[in-house]
């Protein structure tokens, strides 16, 4: 028997093409449009706490897996 292979959860990649950065060097960019730089340097230092660090290190996952197409469709909504 195989492990199920976890799904997207669209609500989620939604919020990635619509929620702004709330604050620092990027604030009122959307998540999905923030640099992998500054991403990475979350990484190090640590993702905020609550829904807004979901969402960075969720969009940081998919640019580092080169998964940015799956947002494509949302974007044109």
């Amino acid at each position: 028997m195989l492990p199920e292979i976890p799904q997207p959860n669209p609500e989620l990649l939604k919020q990635l093409v619509t929620i702004q950065m709330p604050f620092g060097k990027y604030k009122s960019t959307l998540l999905c449009d923030i640099p992998v730089f500054y991403l990475e340097w979350f990484r190090r230092k640590g993702f905020p706490k609550g829904k807004l660090g979901v969402l960075l290190e969720t969009i940081y996952e998919i640019k580092l897996n080169g998964l940015e197409e799956l947002l494509e469709p949302l974007k044109r909504k």
